[in-house]
This record gives C-alpha cells, structure tokens and sequence, in this order.
C-alpha cells in the first residue's frame, strides 16, 4: 500500500510541474490555452493509459499521479466562472463545450489505442 503512494506523489509531483509550466507559458487573454491543453492531454493520457490496462502501481503513477496533477479542474471553474462574472457570457460557455468536448472525446480516442 506505501507503494502505492508513493507512485501517486511522484507522478503527481511530475504532473503539477508540468502544468505549472504549461499554464504560465501559454494562458493568454482570449482564451487559457495553457488550462485547455492540459486538460486535453490529460484526457487523451488517462483514456490511453486505462485503456493498455497497465499493472496497478503503473496506473497509479501514469493516470492518478501524473496525469491527475496535470489536469485542473479547480482552474477551469474559476476561469469559466471569471468570464461569466465579467459578462463574457458567450466565451463562458464556449470554452465550457469546448474543454468538456475535447476531454471526452481525447479520452474515447485514447482508450481506443
């Protein structure tokens, strides 16, 4: 069981650097782009890795522990909730279908591989 922790705190420690970089390097003014890529390979990754039915501690690692960390769903309601708040209704919504579209779908599409 300690093992089991371990993997989830190195993938995500693994996973929260990542998105801290990806986030700071790409989240402009029209859209967050850094928060939908994360999110969408997040996505595709978890679909992917679940889908090759690795060992356990793998699974911990990889989809729990990396990809977990990687993904932020606490960031995408404050960005959702942010433009709604500002009036951006429209943008709200659209990044809302947007990021929920591309993250099912990238999960079929990686579970499929």
């Amino acid at each position: 069981m300690i093992w089991h922790i371990v993997a989830v705190g190195f993938g995500g420690f693994l996973g929260a650097i990542l998105r801290f970089e990806v986030s700071n390097r790409l989240n402009g003014s029209v859209l967050p782009f850094g928060t939908l890529l994360v999110n969408s390979i997040g996505s595709f990754f978890i679909g992917w890795i679940v889908g090759m039915e690795l060992p356990l501690q793998w699974t911990l690692f990889w989809a729990t522990g990396v990809a977990g960390a990687l993904t932020t769903y606490s960031t995408l309601m404050k960005e959702i909730w942010t433009y709604w708040k500002e009036g951006r209704i429209g943008r709200s919504a659209a990044y809302t279908v947007l990021t929920f579209g591309l993250g099912v779908g990238l999960a079929y599409i990686g579970f499929s591989l």
